[in-house]
This record gives C-alpha cells, structure tokens and sequence, in this order.
C-alpha cells in the first residue's frame, strides 16, 4: 500500500519559491526593524550575535547565533537588539547593492554588532493555497533539526554564498532557498503538523489522501462524488460522510474550492481571458464559470483579473522609489 505521506508529497510537489531576494544586515546595537505584513514569505538566519523577534501573536523570542526563523505568510513581525529598542521600517537602513538580489545593510547606533542574513521569497501559489492556511506563522529551525539534520548545512551554505560574492550567487541562493523551505515543510509534516487537522489529516489519511492528489493532479477534470467514491473504494454515500468527518467539508465544496484556487492563478498572475479560465475548467459558459467563481471567492472573475498581483516591494526598497 502506498504511505500516507506519499499523497501529501504529490500535492507539494509543485510548491516552489519565486522571486528570492536576500540582504546581508550588519546592525549595531541598538537597533530595531518592523517588518510589514506581506505576502512574501520572510526569512531570518541569524549568521552572528543574537536578537529578538517579536512573532506576530506580539510575543518576544530570543535568537541565538545560527538561529532561522521562516515566516511562510509573511506575518508583520519586529527584529531588534532588545525588546526595548525602538523600531523603525527596514527601508530607514543604509542599503548598497552587493550583486543581482544580494543587499548589504546597515544600521542602528555604536554598540555591539550582529549579522543577520534576511530573505523575502514569493511562493508560486497563494496565500489562499490549503497547506500555506494551514502553517503557522512563524517556523524556527531549530524545531526541525533533529528530522533534518541537512538544515544546518543548508544554512551553512547560503551564508558562504552571500559571503563569497560570486558570480551567479543570486541563483544558486534561490535555488538553496527551494531545498530549505521544502525540508522545512516536510519535517513539520513529518512530525504531524503540530496541531493541524483538515487538510493535512485529510492528506495523511490513506484513503482520503488517494482522492485529495487525484484533485490536485488534475483540477481541471469533471469530479463527482461517484467518481471520487470510485477513487477511495467505497459506496458513494460512505464516501461522502468520511470525506466530510476527515476534512470538514463536502467533496464537491473542496473540488469548488481547488478549481477556483486556480482560476484565480490563472486569472490575476496568467492574465488568462476569463473565456479561457472557464473553458479549461470545462464549463459549458463563461457566465457558468462567473457565477461559480464569485460564490467560492466572494468577487467577481472580473475584478480578481483587472487587480492582478502585486509586484513585491523590496523590504529595504522605500514605497515611493519602488514605485518609480
């Protein structure tokens, strides 16, 4: 029989990191830096020294040297000598580009020095994406080296390219970055979630796990609950009632939700034609497809498609240079 993880591995396989950009951030105490909200994930490693971070449930966390923290949804979040030391946006610091997406950054006052290497990276899926809802709002490594024991390697070897300003370092970073938030996700999957249930439980599951990577797979396929039933090796009416106990929700709702979680995809990154979104979602109309996509999201194919995505602002870049 196939393992449980074995689905879960199907669905992320796809999951990947754009647009990484890193700084290198010398900081002399005291010194503090709010970071936003944003749809960026943020990550943190703390090369020498130490810090604090206040998490986005506003609680202090002390860092020690070697110490990553990964924010997969971009929680706002505040980096400082001490929890007394006043914050200011990251755009306030002394920025000089290193090389490609590599910044050196400087600030704070006359005392003690830190390094700290910091990253913004944009998954190539949504915040809206089933397993990003489901992950806490902030990873620390040090919670998962014991399942992975490359972590610290992996750390290791993100400093050594920053450091060496080689050609072709901003690569070789964003491709470090892809293996690093993938062995953080799967060593929070492994060690079950902490405290997720729905979709990683569904995923897990053998039986429900089966029909969750057929839907991922292939979204565009016209699932009913008969056929899905047929998937798990039950009677349609058994099917449906385990679906909904272990994921909280009726298979056609979930199927809804994941063709629409790509339409939206499709629509404001792709800049797709409405037409063409519900054509491959093999609705018989584009007003078919309109009204199904409005009762899932709440907004019209229309407005998710003239709004787009947000190009990310650089978190050291000042609005209205970025906006140039």
């Amino acid at each position: 029989m196939t393992a449980p993880a074995d689905h879960l591995t199907e669905m992320l396989r796809g999951l990947r990191l754009d647009g990484v950009d890193y700084s290198r951030c010398q900081m002399a105490s005291p010194w503090g830096v709010a970071y936003p909200q944003s749809r960026e994930a943020c990550f943190h490693f703390i090369s020498r020294g130490g810090c604090w971070l206040k998490t986005p449930a506003s609680e202090w966390l002390e860092l020690q040297d070697g110490d990553a923290v990964l924010l997969p949804r971009g929680g706002g979040h505040v980096l400082a000598s001490s929890p007394e030391a006043d914050a200011s946006p990251p755009c306030t610091c002394r920025v000089r580009e290193a090389y490609g997406n590599v910044f050196d950054v400087e600030g704070g006052g006359s005392g003690e020095h830190m390094l700290v290497f910091t990253g913004r990276m944009t998954f190539n899926v949504d915040l809206d994406h089933p397993l990003l809802r489901l992950m806490p709002d902030m990873m620390r490594m040090s919670d998962f080296i014991a399942n992975e024991p490359g972590i610290p390697h992996l750390l290791e070897a993100m400093g050594q390219e920053v450091a060496m300003d080689r050609v072709g370092a901003g690569g070789i970073l964003a491709r470090l970055a892809d293996v690093l938030a993938a062995a953080i996700i799967r060593a929070w999957v492994e060690r079950g979630c902490g405290a997720a249930k729905g979709w990683v439980a569904a995923a897990r599951c053998p039986q429900i796990g089966k029909v969750l990577a057929a839907v991922h797979a292939h979204p565009e396929k016209e699932w009913t609950v008969e056929s899905l039933a047929e998937l798990m090796g039950a009677s349609r009416s058994g099917f449906a009632e385990r679906f909904a106990e272990v994921v909280g929700e009726t298979p056609a709702r979930y199927v809804a939700q994941v063709r629409m979680h790509l339409a939206r995809q499709w629509l404001a990154r792709d800049k797709l034609r409405i037409a063409v979104v519900a054509q491959r979602l093999g609705y018989e109309s584009e007003a078919s497809f309109s009204r199904a996509f409005k009762r899932i999201t709440g907004q019209a194919p229309s407005q998710v498609r003239a709004a787009g995505e947000t190009p990310p602002v650089g978190m050291f870049t000042p609005p209205a240079a970025a906006a140039e």
